[in-house]
């Protein structure tokens, strides 16, 4: 780590400071990032206004302008930045993995990260410059679930299935559970849901 020496106000060399990876405009785009993230979630992107990402962020405004010009990128920026909280790991054991993963995004979606990403999401089939990144996560999510499915099925775990069809199976009740807020989404719930579908997908096996 590079260290450097500050002067005190007398010339004479001051504690030596390191130099944190990434610097001060690392920090200041990534203060950014999530302060963005907190106005989409609450206001959505129609009002998102610089001054106030300024504000919550602790930045002057025209650092917001200098790294984003435009609204929409730095929506984007965002959204890529914090869109691979969630991971699929495979560890051999389906059922285990899939569990895993929808304690993970229930806790995901139960944050201002996560809230954010549903107002963003929502709003992607109207705003082409924000769907195109909102495709990204989906397609590298989709791909990541495949291969692990693909794996599952080569161990004989579970018979060929479509991974989009999957997905939609597992994480469409977890997006009510936490939308509706009327339950607590524990792991019970994840265990339960992993269950029904893949016994589901099992016993409709031609």
């Amino acid at each position: 780590m590079t260290e450097t020496r500050k002067q005190d106000t007398d010339g004479t060399p001051g504690p030596v400071a390191a130099r944190r990876p990434g610097g001060r405009t690392a920090r200041t785009r990534a203060r950014i990032l999530e302060a963005t993230l907190h106005v989409v979630a609450r206001d959505g992107i129609a009002g998102l206004r610089y001054e106030e990402i300024a504000e919550l962020a602790g930045v002057h405004r025209t650092s917001v302008y200098r790294n984003w010009p435009d609204r929409d990128e730095l929506v984007n920026a965002a959204l890529l930045q914090y869109s691979g909280t969630v991971e699929l790991e495979d560890t051999g054991d389906l059922r285990h993995d899939l569990v895993d993963y929808l304690v993970a995004l229930a806790d995901l979606l139960s944050t201002t990260t996560g809230r954010a990403m549903q107002r963003v999401i929502q709003s992607a089939r109207e705003n082409p410059e924000v769907a195109l990144p909102v495709d990204r996560i989906f397609e590298r999510r989709l791909a990541r679930l495949q291969q692990v499915v693909d794996a599952a099925v080569a161990r004989g775990e579970l018979p060929p299935v479509d991974g989009y069809f999957l997905a939609e199976l597992l994480t469409g009740p977890v997006h009510l559970y936490v939308s509706r807020g009327l339950r607590p989404f524990t792991r019970t719930e994840a265990e339960r849901i992993t269950d029904v579908v893949l016994a589901g997908l099992r016993h409709t096996a031609g």
